[in-house]
């Protein structure tokens, strides 16, 4: 099994990436921070203003690691990489499948559909004694209905549009209840529904920040296996997207995202205090919670399950590998079909 290797993530603007040997050195102020070996990276991101050195990002394109680099607010703005991994024939079998993508897009929905019912679930499990009866309810519909969903998207011979439909009906069912999941005293951080580009509240800033994580991982996961990660099924093609990376990432993102951002929240290790608005309305996270969310982040992918199909243990931050390979098998013709990956 692939070894989970570590991504550098730089945060503190100013600070200074170079090469020494066969080490990543991170300096600040002029004094040095943090040595990694570049043998044990996988990836380096680095948010806003953050001096590379040419012979860094030479060494790190040479040996495989991919630089990726955000702005402040973690939005994407370039990645560099070296030379394109996997054979022409993968990728043509990929663009064959984006005209008939319907199985595959199927699988996708039923693992994403699952780890969200799961989600609500284990909330009932763990607080539905605590609850007010109507919250309990709320979940409880919400679980019931997301149920029927999965059995007609696992069911019935449905188009890629309405199985888009389907996607987007348990999507809005599972955010309708999600401020049932949220514990916190501070009233900021209450949920009202999804907003993006900007977010406009604490727990919708929280939960871009971790997406963008989470695609970057999806991301290099397919690059590695040699799959075009702009070349999705679920997600329409867009010039600049990376539609395979947003579909991997999908059945990925109840556990991996919003779970960790109910923790952080819950165990009160972020609060109202931590977030900012600017003018217009955005939310964002300060320096420090940006640090404590990393932290919480690098813990979680350490974090190991049972894989369901492969009946083996493997570390969270490795699952995104695990499902690009297995993408990769099935559109190679080695797998009959591509097989979800379910919370257990």
């Amino acid at each position: 099994m692939k070894k989970l290797l570590n991504t550098v993530y730089v945060t503190t603007e100013g600070a200074a990436l170079r090469k020494d040997g066969d080490n990543l050195v991170a300096d600040v102020d002029g004094a040095q921070r943090s040595r990694v070996p570049l043998h044990m990276l996988a990836g380096v991101v680095a948010f806003g203003a953050i001096h590379i050195s040419p012979a860094l990002i030479a060494a790190l394109a040479g040996a495989g690691i991919t630089l990726t680099l955000l702005d402040r607010n973690g939005r994407f703005q370039a990645r560099i990489d070296g030379p394109t991994s996997g054979n022409v024939l993968l990728r043509r079998a990929q663009y064959r499948a984006c005209d008939t993508p319907e199985e595959i897009v199927r699988s996708m929905l039923i693992g994403k559909i699952a780890n969200q019912r799961a989600v609500l679930m284990r909330a009932l499990r763990d607080h539905g004694d605590d609850d007010p009866p109507t919250a309990r309810d709320a979940l409880r519909r919400a679980a019931e209905r997301l149920a029927q969903i999965l059995r007609r998207v696992e069911l019935a011979d449905e188009t890629l549009e309405r199985l888009r439909g389907s996607e987007g009906e348990a999507a809005n069912l599972y955010f309708s209840v999600f401020d049932h999941l949220i514990r916190a005293p501070d009233v900021e951080l209450r949920w009202r529904g999804r907003s993006r580009r900007p977010p406009l509240d604490p727990v919708n800033a929280l939960l871009s920040f971790l997406y963008t994580l989470l695609t970057h991982e999806c991301r290099s996961a397919l690059e590695t296996v040699g799959l075009d990660p702009a070349a999705g099924f679920l997600h329409r093609d867009r010039p600049g997207r990376p539609s395979l990376a947003l579909d991997l990432m999908e059945e990925l993102r109840p556990i991996l995202a919003d779970r960790l951002a109910l923790s952080l929240i819950n165990r009160r290790q972020l609060r109202a205090r931590d977030f900012e608005t600017k003018e217009g309305g955005a939310v964002l996270m300060s320096e420090e919670a940006r640090r404590t969310v990393l932290t919480a982040w690098q813990e979680r992918k350490r974090e190991e399950r049972t894989h369901a199909f492969l009946g083996e243990k493997a570390p969270l931050g490795l699952v995104p590998h695990l499902q690009a390979q297995m993408l990769s098998r099935h559109l190679r013709g080695d797998m009959d079909a591509y097989p979800p990956w379910f919370w257990k």
